[in-house]
């Protein structure tokens, strides 16, 4: 648990590391998996069309 000492916040190692990722981990997620998506979708055209 943080503690207060002369007007600063004092975390452990750990507590200092969490975080809760916020839109712009969704929108990289997103982008990254709508690129693969397509960059599979070209290869498959390309080598696998009969």
């Amino acid at each position: 648990m943080a503690t207060r000492r002369h007007d600063q916040i004092i975390e452990t190692p750990t507590e200092a590391r969490q975080a809760e990722p916020g839109p712009s981990v969704l929108a990289l997620l997103t982008v990254s998996t709508g690129l693969a998506i397509l960059i599979l979708g070209v290869v498959w055209f390309v080598f696998f069309r009969t």
